[in-house]
């Protein structure tokens, strides 16, 4: 693919290896908490905004997938470890799980789900993200 655009991205997907209660241990479903992400180096931070749509995706091999769904909630700043960026994320009570994603003819070509050792962060079209709310209770 091209370079991304500002255009192109209806939702950034910050990864984890860790799961939500590792992140913030005691972290209830239905419940929007606020982390900071670190994040890789890359043309991508310019397009980030606050208010941006965002989600936590769980890789490995315990429910991976969408965890939790949110919005950007700072600029993306750098620290010594890199750049960095605060997310407000609330909590789903179930995952959406990368299986159902790889299922569906509208998310399967989504980035995280093609090179799922790819940047973070990642990002969603329009089509691809409308396909994760599909599966959010509510639309997230």
């Amino acid at each position: 693919m091209s370079r991304l655009a500002a255009a192109d991205v209806a939702c950034w997907v910050v990864k984890s290896t860790r799961r939500p209660a590792e992140l913030l241990p005691g972290w209830p479903a239905g419940a929007a908490r606020e982390l900071a992400r670190c994040l890789r180096r890359s043309y991508r931070l310019e397009l980030m905004e606050p208010g941006q749509p965002c989600l936590l995706w769980v890789s490995g091999r315990h429910e991976p997938g969408v965890h939790a769904i949110g919005t950007l909630a700072g600029e993306v700043r750098h620290d010594a470890d890199g750049p960095v960026v605060d997310v407000d994320l609330t909590l789903l009570p179930h995952p959406v799980p990368r299986a159902d994603l790889l299922a569906d003819p509208d998310a399967r070509d989504a980035e995280v789900l093609r090179m799922p050792a790819g940047s973070n962060p990642s990002w969603l079209s329009a089509v691809q993200f409308a396909a994760v709310l599909d599966r959010v209770p509510d639309g997230g």
